[in-house]
């Protein structure tokens, strides 16, 4: 079975940690639903883009890496 993509609508769901399970072995039940499950980065993704920072701020420091005044960065929001 094919949905037109326009035709279809998002729906956000907080399911207790508990439940979680449950729920989407029940939702994978049903053919029409496309299931995202987006935790967000996992704790690996995150330390190495603090690492990352980390160094890009020391590099700055030594004057081997040309940082960005806070404020065009704040801008470009």
């Amino acid at each position: 079975m094919t949905l037109d993509r326009s035709k279809r609508r998002q729906v956000v769901l907080n399911v207790p940690n508990s439940k979680y399970g449950f729920f989407m072995k029940l939702l994978k039940h049903f053919e029409y639903v496309r299931i995202e499950d987006n935790d967000g980065d996992s704790r690996e993704v995150i330390m190495d883009n603090f690492n990352e920072a980390f160094q890009n701020m020391k590099l700055i420091k030594d004057g081997k890496l040309e940082g960005r005044p806070a404020e065009e960065l704040l801008n470009e929001l």
